[in-house]
């Protein structure tokens, strides 16, 4: 099933930004279905954003629209988060994760991959 590795967690202000990486290995990325996803304590883990395989498509939950943008670079087997205008809500655990189906999903259960997690805590 390959290797997913996250990076870029961390402690950031209310209204800050941050960039999260995952770099894959193991796996034909270009014909992976790419996502992220995070749990918050005491919640189930949930859908953030999905990315195609060439990135031409996308989806987003909800609550990031407009404010997290996914996107990939297949040359370097990387899928990057850019999360903007972060808010306290948005503090949790961060994971990257892929799936060889055709299209996007966001359910758990549809991606066979996943990453460890980073962190990412929004306060003051």
């Amino acid at each position: 099933q390959g290797q997913l590795v996250e990076s870029g967690g961390g402690l950031v202000q209310p209204g800050g930004s941050l960039r999260l990486s995952c770099a894959a290995s193991g796996r034909t990325f270009s014909r992976d279905i790419m996502g992220w996803f995070r749990q918050a304590p005491g919640k189930e883990r949930e859908f953030v954003a999905a990315i195609s395989r060439i990135g031409g498509s996308t989806s987003y939950a909800d609550s990031v629209k407009a404010r997290f943008t996914i996107s990939r670079d297949n040359a370097k087997n990387t899928v990057y988060l850019q999360m903007n205008s972060l808010k306290p809500e948005d503090t949790a655990v961060y994971y990257c994760t892929a799936r060889t189906g055709p299209s996007l999903r966001t359910g758990v259960r549809d991606y066979d991959a996943w990453g460890q997690g980073t962190q990412v805590t929004v306060s003051s």
